[in-house]
């Protein structure tokens, strides 16, 4: 007998709640040879790609979600490191852990071997810029011996497991770098190309620049053959033309409703899950006027947080509370409360930039409260909304002077000190603030160094404190998010991460 996949077997672990308001939970049964070849899924995604779909940016849980990569972990449901490529591991000594990989196939129809996985790994520590969750992290793999592959990194680091489940660190076949079939070669820091060189049920066969992707079922894949035959994927960055794709029958599923548009869909269809996703107003510290630490400390007293998980999610979000929001859940008990480092000044007129992206249709709505909020302080606001796509490069390089971003607090690896290391530290590969803060490096290096859990917990959260005193970040909500579902289709993974969301099981 076929032994259940281990992508249906997690999403049936799942189905307890683990989280405050929310479960991980599929609906669909496991997935095997005699599974009935299905029809094609139709899915309407909220982010077309900003990168051609390599892994080492934004588009990385595009691929995740649709199924078609993996690491050599991924997240359990409690957010513990579950094996993957990798089908166990041991911790040789602080710096260097040993995985042991599965009996696994490329889409190419390349063997998953210690070589490749080796190269992998090593492309993605050259990318540029790297990977989030190498923020901070010098990581070294080699083949070692049999199916094995020694990882080292250059100081100790107990989530290296968590870690290595980030979908910006998903394993492709040396193909997709430009190399050959050893494993060797190919372009330094070149962006990898998914198509027909990933592991997972799916197969990318066709990107349409940015308003389509073809996927196709991989019937080799190790975890058992999926259900549907294939995944038609619509980019639409407008929330309303998204619902009605499903609601007119041209979506079989669409993620990410707006709050807006939740009550035109039927009971049946709509689900709400809670998710690690905190919404929050980023001031750029690096230049501009919110260099001034008065006048960041202005902006923030400007805010009344209130307003928005009432007003503008309509119920479907919690207030504020910090970087980590209630879906966190040791996180309020060791809360600490930030000092404030420098008086507010008068804004005085001050003329500052607000941008936003529409992708998630909330956010616009909260740059246009966030605007007022600000010019009843006496800024002058001036809104910028564009698609993600169009944004990123030019958030990243500071072109803005406040940013609003809803981010998933633990989708780079489930490690909480890995988001603080990307988004708030001098290094950090993600840092939309661009902040750059002596005390906040130290805390977050503290943080990194614990292998005890609740120690590690305690520094976390000592750490958000350094950050939030910095009024760098002003964290606004913490989301959940609304998933229209036909109710023809069974499978689709809610997944508090939002890593998943087709898997082996989904089906119609």
């Amino acid at each position: 007998m076929r032994p259940v996949p281990r992508r249906r077997l997690l999403a049936g672990l799942l189905l307890t709640p683990v989280l405050t308001t929310g479960c991980f939970a599929s609906g669909g049964e496991a997935a095997g040879e005699d599974a009935a070849d299905g029809s094609r899924l139709r899915v309407a995604l909220a982010f077309p790609p900003a990168e051609n779909l390599s892994p080492y940016g934004a588009d990385a849980t595009l691929l995740s979600r649709l199924g078609v990569t993996e690491g050599l972990t991924e997240l359990d449901a409690n957010g513990s490191a579950a094996p993957a490529l990798a089908q166990s591991w041991t911790r040789e000594n602080d710096r260097t852990w040993l995985f042991t990989l599965r009996e696994a196939t490329f889409q190419d129809g390349t063997a998953v071997t210690p070589a490749a996985v080796a190269a992998a790994l090593t492309h993605a520590t050259e990318a540029k810029p790297v990977p989030a969750a190498l923020a901070g992290v010098t990581l070294k793999a080699a083949e070692a011996d049999g199916s094995r592959v020694r990882v080292t990194t250059g100081d100790a680091d107990p989530a290296l497991p968590l870690r290595l489940s980030s979908p910006g660190l998903a394993i492709l076949s040396p193909k997709a770098y430009g190399s050959g079939e050893s494993g060797g070669g190919g372009d330094k820091g070149r962006r990898p190309d998914p198509t027909g060189t990933a592991t997972g049920p799916f197969e990318l066969t066709k990107l349409s620049g940015t308003t389509a992707a073809t996927l196709d079922r991989y019937d080799d894949y190790w975890g058992g053959r999926a259900q549907a035959s294939g995944i038609d994927a619509r980019f639409i960055s407008d929330g309303t033309a998204r619902t009605n794709a499903l609601r007119t029958g041209q979506a079989d599923i669409a993620e990410a409703v707006p709050v807006s548009q939740a009550a035109a869909l039927d009971e049946g269809t709509r689900h709400e899950t809670a998710t690690t996703r905190t919404t929050s107003l980023l001031l750029n510290t690096k230049k501009g006027p919110f260099k001034d630490p008065a006048l960041r400390s202005a902006a923030r007293g400007a805010v009344d947080t209130s307003v928005f998980a009432k007003d503008v999610y309509e119920g479907y979000a919690d207030p504020g509370a910090g970087v980590f929001g209630p879906a966190v859940t040791w996180a309020a008990d060791k809360r600490v409360k930030p000092a404030g480092r420098a008086g507010a000044a008068e804004p005085d007129g001050t003329s500052v930039t607000v941008a936003t992206y529409n992708n998630r249709p909330e956010l616009p709505e909260v740059a246009q409260v966030l605007g007022q909020q600000l010019e009843k302080a006496g800024f002058r606001v001036e809104l910028e909304v564009r698609e993600y796509s169009r944004l990123e490069s030019d958030a990243l390089t500071g072109k803005f002077d406040a940013f609003v971003a809803a981010r998933n607090t633990l989708l780079d690896t489930g490690d909480p000190v890995s988001v603080l290391a990307s988004d708030y530290t001098c290094d950090g590969g993600y840092n939309l603030a661009l902040l750059c803060d002596k005390e906040v490096d130290g805390a977050v290096a503290e943080a990194e160094g614990l292998s005890d859990s609740a120690k590690r917990q305690q520094a976390v959260m000592d750490a958000e404190a350094a950050i939030i005193g910095t009024d760098a970040v002003v964290p606004l909500v913490h989301q959940q998010i609304i998933t229209g579902v036909r109710t023809s289709v069974q499978g689709v993974v809610f997944d508090p991460y939002e890593r998943t969301l087709i898997d082996t099981g989904t089906r119609r």
